[in-house]
């Protein structure tokens, strides 16, 4: 494995939000957390990369416990894109030049600038490698975040609700993107979602949350309708369509 998160419980105010969670990442897994709003999930990933401290837990990568490294170890095996991102007035190129950070000493070397054009070239940012940042739309924005990260050349990468605000065009293309960044390189990634189907049309593993404790978890392969039902309380029927799981509501949605 990859990612390991053994017995962690997080609380704000003295009050547990997560509890005694267990779940493990393999290398070139993509895992999604789901689940109802306010459950969680962000808290989850911002604590997996230490942004967060739990009162009790580990959280190990590569059997390195995260809460034992120092910042720049952090940043090198394990990357982060928030779920909002603050455009400030610099270039593309700088903003992702910037994932280098933790790499750089006295200069950027040419094996800087080779990683950071690699990444413009995966999230197909060519034409806007030289445009400000406060410039962009929302989703040319998140590819920008998304290739800052990858340029941490990561073990994982965790995402929070990668395709929000996002046209369907373009989240297709940026979890196509990231999908094959993971199998190509053989790393991780850990994101949350709300969209069910565009989850389990890209996602290895899933693992839904409620009410502070892990409901379920598993290959997308084993979701039944009765789980999305106690975790949403909404009932659906799921097919399979071109070999690709396909979440429909039930219910009357007629006015008449």
């Amino acid at each position: 494995m990859i990612l390991s998160v053994k017995d962690l419980c997080i609380g704000y105010n003295k009050s547990l939000v997560l509890e005694d969670l267990n779940f493990s990442v393999d290398p070139g897994d993509m895992l999604t957390i789901l689940g109802p709003n306010g459950v969680g999930k962000t808290t989850l990933l911002k604590c997996i990369n230490r942004i967060l401290t739990p009162s009790k837990g580990a959280v190990m990568v590569e059997d390195a416990d995260v809460f034992r490294m120092g910042a720049g170890e952090i940043a090198k095996r394990l990357g982060y894109v928030a779920q909002k991102s603050e455009a400030g007035r610099m270039t593309a190129f700088d903003a992702i030049l910037l994932g280098r950070k933790p790499y750089l000493r006295w200069k950027v070397s040419d094996y800087d600038l080779k990683v950071v054009d690699s990444a413009i070239r995966h999230m197909g940012l060519d034409h806007l490698a030289l445009r400000h940042i406060d410039q962009m739309s929302g989703g040319e924005l998140q590819k920008v975040c998304i290739a800052r990260a990858l340029v941490q050349e990561p073990t994982v990468i965790l995402l929070d609700e990668p395709t929000s605000s996002l046209d369907l065009k373009n989240q297709l293309e940026i979890m196509r993107t990231i999908k094959h960044v993971v199998k190509e390189h053989n790393i991780a990634a850990v994101m949350t979602m709300h969209d069910l189907n565009m989850a389990f049309r890209f996602t290895d593993k899933f693992l839904f949350l409620k009410e502070g404790k892990i409901f379920h978890h598993g290959i997308c392969q084993e979701l039944k309708a009765g789980i999305v039902k106690d975790v949403y309380d909404v009932e659906v029927e799921i097919i399979t369509h071109n070999g690709q799981l396909v979440i429909i509501p039930i219910g009357t949605d007629s006015l008449n």
